[in-house]
């Protein structure tokens, strides 16, 4: 095991003198599950998402209705309990779709470690690490556990997961590193200290585990329905018993003769009609279909009701790595500087060799981010045979150096460091006073403006001939093989070097997408304000004007402060993960419907916190399971897809949600006619799911799919009833006129079922005409599509009453005789009605309305 883990090392690890834990030491803490098993879960589990989807407030009043029809052995009137299993089977599949494809992304790479145990080197599983453990960090290998440097040789950690912060960082001996963070170069042995669940990243990630279910507007909307039926529901539906048990003869009557069985399917018939039972199912349904279509552009929803959230975004903050940019460095330019033989200017062969040289002291076997990103920006240039001796670049020197066979010494480094070592006479011959005064001052412009800046330059060569004059030799000149970590000691500055945070190329789109459309996106980020005010100023975070930054140190911890704060900036940098959260907080004070994108465990309690979290396809497994929403592929680009897709599904629901609402109050209102007028009921539960699926079932789920991309505004449910009132009362009142005054007209004896029978036929196609009509108001404008699906539907239901098999099982024909023309009356009289109804009640509705302004 030992070969075997030098051999996968890929080098000689130094030596060390602690032998590291022994094999009774680790079977001990093995026993005492002192192990690196973190106890965690990508998403709910499948019991919880079926319970979710079952036991629901809906699912209860239509389970037990369906219950009590089923009892009475007519089994064709409750048909309409099948709604359930479609609407539960919706919300289940969709979400175990999406749990599928978020636990594959949540795999961690399975990668093994290399540990110290008993003198040797082994190579074990992550989750075979135990306490105390002596590990080795190796370039590229993310940190599995908490930990404790023991000894360093160059370590350069990536903690941009944990903290936000882009930058790299290095770790003496006895300082700590955290699970997760990823050595991007060098190399450490370190002891672990927190395994499992007590490490940092889990502890964060814990606080976010805890589902909470998306808050929706038009769930909400409908479940207040449901509940003010609730109180509407259960004393009429004993009223309708009663009513109907008198309406055969009495409650011995009809135990004798089983018309109470009748009696309380027509009953039945009342109280689902009052249940927006369609609605439910169109709305899982169309949150399901706009899921799918997401899926299909490498966006993932986790909770359906989330597209509907998508909609109502007016406020966007974004982490800045990962989001905006994609985490990468690129080179962005070099900028020579005037020595000694210069007057200031560079030509175009002095700069070629000068990229030349840069390009031969960044191409070390082991490159970091910053030289590989110099590389790939000098593409042109191949390394030459030039180089004899290097030393790596190094976060603790910072800096890295080349010996060429011509005797000159390049290094490229920090200029802060690197400056100590350039003399002031450098300057003299050009002039310039107080020389090292302005590259730190050049230096120091240029990272506000957001680059990373290096300073490259070559040793004084009048050193080495100083040396030789005094009888020294090449030996003695600085950076030797001897003495790797020495700096010449003096430099030439030859040139700056800029590198910059790769940025995406569909940010500055996508940012001026949202702009248009009223959505105002803040860049929230562990960085330096400076940097990520440049970055934000590329991409034209405010369009024309210039973002305004702030340090989030500088934040007040007050809520109402903050909010405060938020309305005047654009740009947070150093940002605490807490301080996320706090943001978020701070927007919802303030009535925004906020929308949080993140990648790093850093993100996941500003993502659970916010309405809508957003993580990318690359994050964390921790930040992918508390965001609603995933992009697969990570690109920032999807996001005006899925606004787009929310706002299509909201507008077009508004539009068929009055058509259910309609359904509602009609079936209260014909309901309570019934009871204070102790007539039969005038339709059967299987005659409104025939009516029903022509009138607003099918024709609403064509409806919601159109295109519309109108922005969602607030008050989804009053809007939704002043349609559905005027429409409701007057197909109720049209309905009640047949009830009640057919019989007389036509001399039915509604005790006799042929007679009863006539009058449901009669009172249904009332209903089924007025149904068109509420659609051919809902479709408007009817010079398009929609007035062929309109007039589709209405032939659809007339020619089903001529089909024996459609015509037998709902109980429903066509009118022969005087009864056609009692029907064509009625017919008359309830299109009459309805126009009266809708013309008066915007009318009505003015009036009341400079009423209350006036007062």
């Amino acid at each position: 095991m030992e070969a075997q883990g030098k051999q996968q090392a890929g080098l000689v690890m130094p030596h060390i003198d602690d032998l590291g834990l022994s094999g009774q030491d680790v079977a001990r803490r093995v026993e005492a599950g002192q192990t690196n098993v973190v106890k965690s879960q990508s998403s709910r589990s499948l019991g919880q998402i079926i319970r979710a989807n079952v036991f629901t407030f809906f699912n209860a009043i239509i389970f037990v209705a369906t219950v009590v029809v089923l009892l009475t052995g007519q089994w064709k009137d409750a048909v309409f309990g099948c709604i359930i299993l479609v609407n539960t089977g919706i919300g289940v599949l969709t979400e175990l779709r999406a749990k599928r494809t978020l636990d594959k992304l949540s795999i961690l790479v399975e990668s093994d470690y290399l540990v110290h145990r008993d003198g040797n080197d082994v190579l074990i599983s992550h989750d075979k690490i135990v306490l105390d453990d002596l590990l080795w960090i190796r370039a590229g290998e993310q940190i599995p556990a908490d930990a404790e440097i023991v000894r360093t040789f160059g370590l350069e950690l990536d903690e941009s997961m944990l903290t936000g912060e882009s930058r790299t960082v290095s770790h003496a001996a006895g300082e700590q590193v955290y699970s997760g963070s990823v050595a991007v170069s060098g190399l450490a042995i370190a002891r672990v200290i927190a395994v499992g669940d007590h490490g940092y990243a889990a502890k964060l990630t814990a606080k976010a585990k805890v589902f909470t279910k998306t808050h929706s507007d038009l769930n909400e909307g409908i479940n207040k329905i449901l509940r003010a039926m609730t109180f509407v529901v259960v004393p009429l539906c004993i009223l309708l018993v009663w009513t109907q048990l008198l309406a055969v003869g009495g409650l011995q009557s009809a135990i004798h003769t089983g018309m109470w069985r009748d009696a309380v399917v027509s009953a039945v018939a009342g109280v689902v009609s009052m249940i927006p039972e369609g609605l439910v199912l169109l709305t899982s349904l169309n949150f399901a279909i706009a899921a799918i279509r997401l899926a299909r552009e490498q966006t993932l929803v986790q909770e359906l009701e989330a597209v509907e959230t998508l909609a109502r975004v007016d406020a966007l903050n974004l982490d800045k790595t990962g989001t905006i940019t994609d985490g990468g460095i690129e080179f962005a330019d070099m900028r020579p500087l005037g020595g000694e033989t210069r007057d200031g200017r560079v030509n175009d062969e002095e700069r070629s060799e000068l990229q030349q040289r840069l390009v031969d002291v960044c191409a070390e076997e082991q490159p970091n981010a910053t030289s590989k990103a110099v590389t790939e920006g000098l593409s042109q240039l191949r390394p030459s045979q030039e180089v004899v001796e290097r030393v790596p670049f190094s976060s603790a020197r910072k800096w890295s150096a080349a010996t060429f066979r011509d005797g000159s010494q390049w290094v490229m480094g920090a200029p802060e460091i690197l400056m100590d070592h350039v003399r002031q006479d450098t300057f003299e011959s050009t002039g310039e006073d107080g020389g090292h005064k302005d590259i730190l001052e050049q230096t120091r412009h240029l990272a506000e403006q957001g680059y990373r800046v290096l300073l490259l330059a070559r040793s004084d060569t009048r050193q080495v001939d100083e040396a030789h004059e005094v009888g020294g030799s090449q030996d003695s000149a600085p950076m030797t093989a001897n003495d790797e970590h020495a700096l010449p000691e003096v430099l030439l500055p030859e040139a700056l070097v800029l590198c910059t945070e790769r940025i995406r190329e569909d940010a500055s789109d996508t940012l001026a997408w949202f702009r248009e459309q009223g959505v105002r996106c803040r860049i929230i980020s562990g960085d330096n304000p400076g940097t990520v005010r440049s970055i934000a100023s590329t991409v034209g975070l405010t369009g024309d004007k210039e973002p305004r930054a702030m340090d989030a140190r500088q934040l007040p911890s007050d809520i109402e402060a903050l909010a405060d704060v938020l309305d005047d900036v654009d740009v947070l940098g150093r940002v605490l993960p807490e301080q996320k959260k706090a943001i978020v907080q701070a927007l919802h004070a303030r009535n925004h419907v906020v929308a949080m994108t993140g990648d790093g465990v850093n993100d996941s309690l500003a993502l659970k916190e916010a309405d809508l979290g957003v993580a990318m396809g690359n994050a964390a497994p921790a930040t992918k399971s508390v965001a609603q929403v995933v992009l697969v592929d990570s690109k920032f680009s999807h996001l005006p897809d899925v606004v787009a897709r929310g706002r299509q599904v909201m507008a077009n629901m508004e539009r068929v949600a009055g058509l259910f609402v309609v359904k509602t109050v009609y079936s209260a209102l014909i309901s309570i006619g019934v009871v204070l007028s102790a007539v039969p009921y005038p339709y059967l539960p299987r005659h409104i799911t025939y009516i029903g699926s022509l009138t607003i079932g099918i024709p609403a789920f064509l409806l919601a799919l159109a295109p519309n991309v109108r922005r969602y505004k607030p008050g989804f449910l009053k809007r939704v009833v002043m349609f559905a009132l005027p429409c409701g009362i007057a197909t109720g009142i049209a309905v009640l006129l047949t009830a009640w005054l057919l019989p007389v007209v036509m001399g039915w004896d509604l005790s006799k079922p042929d007679d009863l029978a006539e009058l449901r036929v009669v009172s249904s196609i009332v209903l089924f005409a007025m149904g068109i009509l509420v659609l051919a108001r809902v479709a408007r404008p009817l010079r398009s599509w929609r007035g062929v699906l309109v007039a589709v539907f209405a032939a659809a239901g007339v020619i089903g009453l001529f089909i024996p098999v459609v015509n037998n099982f709902f109980a429903l024909s066509m009118p022969t005789g005087e009864t056609l023309w009692a029907t064509l009356c009625a017919l008359v009289v309830a299109a009459c009605v309805f126009f009266a109804v809708v013309w008066l009640a915007p009318r009505i509705e003015g009036i009341f309305s400079r009423r209350k302004m006036t007062r």
